[in-house]
């Protein structure tokens, strides 16, 4: 049960991350206005919540752990949002990063 929650909030810390990076973007790159501005950090700031959440204590260990998501996560934002084609590299390069993720947060300890 751990597993799987630690999983699913590295999910919801994404989508809040990577959503609320990309409505900041909209609204500043795409001229979009100060509400999806508002909308982003927002989202931005409940990602900080989330990401409080994860079972394990250690700050440094989530964060580094969730570069990994981050990676991946920030890749299929672009391809259902933006329409973005990853290429092979990208997608090697975000399963490298995703293993790296899991080693970090799952791998045995001796305690």
């Amino acid at each position: 049960m751990t597993f799987l929650r630690s999983a699913v909030l590295f999910v919801a810390a994404a989508l809040f991350e990577i959503g609320g990076a990309w409505l900041v973007w909209q609204g500043v790159r795409e001229h979009r206005g100060w509400v999806w501005i508002g909308g982003g950090v927002l989202a931005l700031g409940l990602y900080g919540f989330v990401a409080t959440l994860q079972p394990d204590a250690e700050f440094g260990r989530i964060l580094a752990a969730y570069g990994g998501v981050f990676v991946a996560g920030s890749l299929a934002w672009g391809m259902v949002a933006d329409g973005y084609r990853p290429d092979r590299y990208d997608v090697i390069g975000a399963l490298i990063c995703l293993v790296g993720m899991a080693v970090i947060m799952y791998w045995p300890r001796a305690r």
